[in-house]
């Protein structure tokens, strides 16, 4: 199982619950050519190829031009994906629960790098804000189509 770098300077996590299908929160968050349909904060997305272990997926947010590998992927259960950007190495973990008429998710995120340990606690605000932007429009998106 592939993890973030729980000893990274910079770790984020963070949990929502949607009131949607799994299924429907799945495939939302995997179809990331549509990222940008429903996440404001991103500008593109493109996937190389089918989402699997060893795709990458190019993709544009907060002006960062990020080419991110799929290192994990359980269906509807998690996945995680790692690239570097600028001299940050990101790792980002998803997991998606069943709990009843809704479904968990929780994110996690590493950064790590020279500018990582330069600027921890403004780089640290910063991934945390994305990630709730990111789990709200998700939420906000999911739970329109359910």
């Amino acid at each position: 199982m592939h993890t973030i770098d729980s000893t990274a300077p910079v770790v984020v996590s963070l949990t929502t619950t949607i009131d949607a299908p799994l299924a429907t929160v799945w495939a939302l968050h995997t179809d990331i050519d549509n990222w940008p349909v429903w996440n404001t904060d991103i500008d593109r997305a493109v996937l190389s190829g089918p989402v699997a272990v060893g795709t990458d997926f190019t993709w544009l947010t907060h002006g960062m031009t990020i080419t991110s590998t799929v290192h994990e992927l359980v269906h509807e259960r998690r996945i995680v994906w790692g690239g570097t950007v600028q001299g940050i190495v990101g790792i980002h973990a998803w997991t998606f629960e069943q709990a009843g008429d809704q479904v968990v998710v929780r994110t996690e995120e590493s950064w790590s790098g020279e500018p990582v340990d330069a600027a921890t606690d403004e780089l640290g605000a910063a991934l945390k804000a994305s990630l709730e932007s990111w789990l709200g429009f998700l939420k906000s998106r999911a739970e329109r189509k359910a």
